[in-house]
C-alpha cells in the first residue's frame, strides 16, 4: 500500500497460534491505528478460511501456525496474482538464512523474527498503516443504550484484562538494561510487586510451555522461560492498553489498598515458608495474585466512567467489589490457566476446605489473617487459630513476625 491507496479504516488479520503473542500484535497494531477492523485467529486453516471470504488490506502471520503454516498462507495468497502484492508481514522464530530464502521468493511485506523488535514493528506498521503525517484519533466507544453498571460488569467478567498496572514498567525495564541485554534478575526485582505483571507473565510462560514439563507458578520461572525478549515485548506490550493504569482518584484509592494487602500477604507467605523450608517464591506469588480480580473489576469501573457511565460514591464502588471481585478472580485464573496448584494456594488465603491440608495451604491462610489485622490489633486471636495450632506456630514467633 502507498499513501494513495491507504484504506480510511483498515482491515487487517492477525493469524498468530499463542494467545499472548496475539493480543501483542493486537495491541500494538492498535496503538497505530486504533480504528482498525481486526480479525484475529490462532490456526492457519482459519486463516486460509477468512481470507477466502474478506479482502485484508494487511495479514501478519506467523510461519509456525498449526495445521497450515503461515508461510503456505503467504503462498496462497501470492498465487492470488494480486496487484500491487497484498501486503503480509510474516513472523517466525527462525532467524537462519535457510529459512530466509525460503520465503523471500514469496515477496514478504516483511520477515520479522521473534522476539520481535516492537519498534521496527510500528514503524512498519505505520508506513503501511498511515499516510505521512496522519494521526488518528479514537474516542471510546459509547455504552449501549440502557446499559446499566450490573449489566456492564456481568458482561466484561469472562472478557477483562486484569489488574491495572501498579509499577511503572517502562522504567523498570529501562533500569534491567545491562550494556549486553536485559537483565533477568534486575527485571524480576523490579517488578515482582506488580500483580499483574507477574500474572500476565506467568500465563504466557505456561502457555509457551504446556507440553514442556511442570507449570511455571513464579515470576522468577516465568522470566526464565519465556526469555528477555519476549518477556520484555508482553511487559511493555501491557502498556499499551487503554486503561492499563487508574486515572480516578476513587479507583486508585481503592486499588492502592489492595495492593497494598497482597504485598503484605505475600511478604508474610514468603517469611512463614521460609520459617518452615517450604516454597517461598510460590507462597509469595500466591499472596501477591489473590486480589487480582478485585483490581481487574477497578479496571473495568474505570473503563465504565471512560465509556459514559456514572459511578457516584465510594459506596457503589465497594457495591460493585463485593458483588463481583470473586468471580473476576475466578474467570482470570480459569482463563489465563493458572497451575492448579498454585489456585489451590491462592483460595486457601480466604478458606481452608475440607480434608487434608498441605502445610504450604496452612502458611498462607495464617499469612491472609496477619495481613488483615489493624496497626492497633495484636496477633493473640490468631496465635489461637486452628491454623496457627496445626503448623505449630505460636503467640512468640508471631509477635516476632509481625514486628519484623
Amino acid at each position: 500500500m502507498t499513501a494513495v491507496d491507504l484504506p480510511a479504516v483498515p482491515r487487517v488479520l492477525i493469524a498468530e497460534a499463542d494467545p499472548w503473542s496475539r493480543d501483542l500484535l493486537k495491541q500494538v497494531l492498535l496503538n497505530v491505528r486504533c480504528d482498525a477492523r481486526l480479525d484475529l485467529c490462532a490456526d492457519g486453516q482459519e486463516a486460509m478460511d477468512l481470507l477466502s471470504a474478506i479482502p485484508y488490506d494487511l495479514i501478519i502471520a506467523d510461519w509456525e501456525l498449526p495445521g497450515v503454516d503461515g508461510l503456505s498462507v503467504l503462498r496462497a495468497v501470492r498465487q492470488r496474482k494480486r496487484n500491487p502484492l497484498q501486503p503480509f508481514i510474516l513472523l517466525s522464530a527462525r532467524n537462519d538464512s535457510a529459512s530466509v530464502r525460503e520465503a523471500l521468493p514469496l515477496a514478504p511485506t516483511a520477515y520479522l523474527t521473534k522476539p520481535l523488535n516492537l519498534e521496527g514493528l510500528t514503524q512498519r506498521l505505520q508506513g503501511l498503516l498511515l499516510a505521512d503525517g496522519q494521526e488518528v484519533s479514537c474516542e471510546v466507544p459509547a455504552l449501549a443504550p440502557g446499559m446499566t453498571l450490573w449489566d456492564f460488569l456481568e458482561r466484561r467478567r469472562e472478557t477483562a484484562d486484569g489488574a491495572p498496572l501498579l509499577t511503572d514498567v517502562q522504567l523498570a525495564v529501562k533500569r534491567s538494561l545491562s550494556p549486553n541485554d536485559l537483565d533477568l534478575k534486575l527485571l524480576q526485582d523490579e517488578l515482582h510487586t506488580d500483580p499483574q505483571v507477574t500474572a500476565v507473565l506467568i500465563a504466557a510462560a505456561n502457555s509457551a510451555a504446556q507440553h514442556n514439563g511442570d507449570g511455571v507458578q513464579t515470576l522468577s520461572q516465568a522470566l526464565h522461560q519465556l526469555g528477555t525478549g519476549q518477556s520484555m515485548n508482553l511487559i511493555l506490550g501491557l502498556v499499551l492498553k487503554r486503561s492499563a493504569r487508574l486515572s480516578d482518584p476513587a479507583l486508585a484509592d481503592y486499588a492502592e489498598r489492595y495492593w497494598g494487602l497482597s504485598l503484605h500477604t505475600a511478604e508474610y507467605g514468603r517469611t512463614l515458608a521460609r520459617l518452615l523450608d517450604l516454597d517461598q517464591e510460590r507462597c509469595y506469588c500466591a499472596g501477591l495474585l489473590h486480589r487480582l480480580g478485585d483490581l481487574a473489576l477497578l479496571r473495568c469501573l474505570q473503563e465504565w466512567k471512560q465509556a459514559g457511565g456514572e459511578l457516584d460514591d465510594q459506596e457503589e464502588i465497594g457495591d460493585a467489589l463485593e458483588r463481583f471481585g470473586a468471580a473476576y478472580g475466578s474467570a482470570l485464573r480459569t482463563r489465563w490457566r493458572m497451575p492448579l496448584e498454585l489456585r489451590e494456594l491462592i483460595a486457601s488465603i480466604y478458606q481452608l476446605g475440607g480434608g487434608v491440608y498441605s502445610r504450604e495451604a496452612l502458611v498462607m491462610n495464617l499469612a491472609a489473617q496477619l495481613a488483615r489485622l489493624t496497626p492497633t490489633e495484636g496477633v493473640e486471636a490468631v496465635a489461637r487459630s486452628k491454623t496457627a495450632r496445626l503448623l505449630k506456630i505460636g503467640l512468640p514467633e508471631l509477635t516476632r513476625l509481625r514486628k519484623g
